[in-house]
Order: structure tokens, then sequence, then C-alpha cells
């Protein structure tokens, strides 16, 4: 795992800690394995019309590299935003409780804070600091714990065997929760739908489910709700107020994280973590990222759970004109090889094309047809090249798979394509396409 790192972005505390006209700021603790959309969901709460309250928000990065900061800042307007990378449950579980005192003169004409732990966190120890910190508590008060759960693969999580000693974080989020968000309702039947319904039942009898799909529910039923019960939790856990406890983690479960300054072809990245996860889905619990993408102002949003993997450019998200055009990607899952992940990120790097406008090429379109470069970075494509028949066409990755010499190698060819971002989506091929205007 990644050392704890602070950083703060917000006021500095001054003077003595106290509730503003003696009412305490309501927290909600936003927890949920990972890849069950808590990011989605926090979005959405902060992007919603309806309630038309300010919020500060903690973000918590399993990673040593935040990808879901970046998205949260470009998405919220005049929201503190605090951001702890390591376990919030143990390694910078005492941050906690800093960050609170430090956040408590800036956010006292807040409606709230929200809290969205990493993935991999118990619950219990972040909702612990609201009752064992004297300065903490005579300011916050533990409004609601939001257990976000993806119904897709809740019930491989809740099963798994751990070894001796290390907690299942995904039943302990379950166990603790106010009201469980069930998640990605769409992409599971309702016989299974069912199953997860009594699978959670069978942990947490009391809580309220409600089902859902991208994270969309009225922000209402989950803030400012007043159900975190500490008598309720005693009685579930007497031993929830002792601070000796300690957190263990799956030692083999870690993150890889990759961050560099520069631009990326997302096609050729799209290409390499398809053949990833055919290989390690299901150690693959979670990835994603924020990238620059050549030839786009638009920013490159991706994630991945398992098999499932999209990602798209989005117009809410662009590159400022003094902001560094950077590239973040985080990995996590079981026993991950490091040198691996960062080699086959740093070869999608994008770097010097071998063609230049005016060059002729031959490109793989089941055969191999003869054309002119007419532009470079088209799109986020490396090459758009105009066909000797008149018809034209984007070559995704500058390689002899798509695009090469003339003369360059073999008359057959085998047709590449790689699978679209968009799972509803055809793949992207060197097809020709209609020549632009």
């Amino acid at each position: 795992a990644s050392a704890p790192q602070v950083r703060a972005l917000c006021f500095e505390r001054r003077g003595s800690m106290s509730a503003p006209n003696g009412k305490k700021i309501p927290v909600t603790i936003l927890t949920g394995f990972l890849g069950s959309g808590k990011t989605t969901l926090l979005n959405h709460i902060l992007s919603s019309p309806s309630h038309g309250m300010r919020f500060a928000i903690i973000e918590n990065e399993f990673g040593e590299v935040g990808v879901d900061e970046k998205v949260i800042k470009e998405t919220s307007d005049e929201q503190v935003i605090e951001v702890m990378n390591g376990c919030i449950c143990c390694t910078v579980r005492g941050d906690l409780a800093v960050a609170l005192k430090r956040m408590q003169k800036k956010v006292s004409g807040f409606d709230g804070v929200i809290i969205e732990t990493t993935g991999l966190a118990d619950p219990a120890p972040v909702a612990q600091t609201f009752f064992v910190d004297d300065e903490v508590s005579a300011f916050y008060s533990l409004d609601g714990i939001i257990t976000v759960v993806d119904a897709k693969h809740v019930l491989d999580h809740l099963h798994e065997e751990k070894p001796e000693g290390v907690e299942n974080e995904c039943v302990e989020q379950v166990a603790f929760a106010d009201r469980v968000l069930l998640n990605k309702c769409d992409l599971v039947s309702e016989n299974t739908l069912e199953e997860v319904q009594q699978a959670i039942r069978a942990i947490n009898a009391n809580a309220d489910i409600i089902r859902t799909k991208y994270g969309e529910v009225e922000p209402s039923r989950l803030i400012n709700i007043q159900s975190f019960s500490l008598e309720n939790v005693l009685k579930m856990d007497p031993e929830f107020l002792n601070t000796d406890g300690d957190h263990q983690h799956d030692a083999t479960v870690s993150s890889v994280s990759v961050r560099f300054e520069g631009e990326l072809n997302h096609q050729q990245l799209r290409a390499w973590l398809s053949d990833l996860m055919l290989e390690q889905a299901k150690d693959l619990f979670r990835y994603k990222g924020v990238l620059a993408v050549k030839g786009k102002e638009e920013k490159f949003v991706y994630q991945g759970v398992h098999m499932i993997l999209s990602g798209s450019f989005d117009k809410r998200f662009t590159w400022g004109p003094d902001e560094v055009r950077e590239c973040r990607l985080v990995f996590i899952g079981r026993n991950l090889d490091r040198e691996m992940l960062e080699k086959g990120v740093m070869e999608c790097k994008v770097g010097p094309l071998r063609f230049a406008v005016g060059d002729a090429v031959e490109v793989n379109a089941d055969e191999w047809l003869a054309g002119k470069v007419v532009a470079v970075w088209d799109d986020g494509h490396p090459y758009r090249i105009r066909l000797d028949n008149g018809m034209e066409g984007l070559a995704p990755v500058d390689s002899d798979d798509f695009v090469r010499r003339p003369g360059g190698g073999a008359e057959g060819a085998e047709r590449k394509s790689i699978p679209s971002w968009d799972p509803s989506g055809e793949a992207s091929t060197m097809a020709p396409a209609p020549m632009s205007d």
C-alpha cells in the first residue's frame, strides 16, 4: 500500500472549537466496496439542484495518486475539498480528526460534510472519530452512513473468504450502513437483485435499501437523515468505542498508481486494458484514470471493475490554458505486478509519430490499401489518411498493425480492431470512412 499523505485545501483553524450557534455540522460517511459507484453518487449529490445546500468534501483514496479528486473538483462549485491518500480507517485515521478540526472555520456556514472513504475502508473506525474525540464531537454530528453496493459483483465480495484475522471490508460496510444504495441494478436480473437484498438483510436487517442505477437518487433520502444511532451500533458491536482495535487489510491487495506529465493514446490504452482484463479480471477490483489525450481539449475519464470498463471525453472537464496536461491512472487489486502495469501504461504515452502530413502509407482494411496522411492527431487519433480511392479513415494507433510504409510487409493481413470504450459501441478499426468536408 502507499504511504499516507494529506493535502489540505482549506483554511487553518484559529481559536477554540465550538459548533456555530450551538448547532453541530452534520456529517455523512459515504462508503462501499471498490467500483460500487461512490464518486458517481457524490457527483450526483453535488450537482443536484434540488437541495440548494453546500457541502465540504473529504475525499479518501487508497493509492498514492488521486483520480476522483480531479473529477470532483471540476463538478463542484465553492466546495471545500480535503484529500487524504491512504486508508482512512488505519494509516491516516488520526489525520481525519486533524482535517475536521482544520476545516472548522471554513465549514461553519456549510450545510454538511461528506466523507467518501476508499473502497477498502472499514467504516467503523471512521464513525468512531465522532464519539471519541471531544473537539470533533463538539462541532460535528454523525448524520448517517451510506453504503453503495454494486449489484453485479457484491455477492462475490460478501462471500469471499479472507485470511485469518483479516476483516471482509464489504461485509463491514453493509453491517454499519444506515442506508444501502443498491446500485447498477440495470446490469442484473430481478432474481439476482432479490438474492442480493436477502444477503444484505442477513447482515443488516435495519438499513433501508434503495435501488438505483448510475447513483441517481434524490439527495434528501441520503443527506440530513439523522439516522445514525450509537445505541444500535453498540448493540451490534460492543467494542465500537474501543480505540485500541486494529484494522488489518488483506496483504495481497494493493494499489499501483501511474502519473506523468504528457499525453496518452487512449485507443492504445484501451487495447492494452482489454488484454489485461482477459488475463486478470478476477483480481482487478478497480482501475480508473483521468487522461490528457493528444489532439483533444476535453479530459478523458475512464473507470473499470473486473470485466466492466467504460470511458469517454466529457465536455465538463477541459484542460485549462495554464493547466499542466498530465495522466493519472490507478489500479487496485490482488497480486498486482507493478512493473508490468507501469510498463503497459507508459507504452501508451504519446511519442514522435513515424509519418508526417503528405507521407504515402498503406492502411489495414482487410487488405492493404494505398493512401496519404492528410492530418496528424485528429480527434485523438494519430493519423487521418486519405486513400487513393477517395475515402478517408482514422488510424487509432501508430503501429504496423494499422498503418505502414508502402510495401512494408506481406500482402495478406488480419484486420485489427480495438474494443470500444463504450460497452455498447463498435470496435475501432482502420476501416475507410467518408471523406470529411
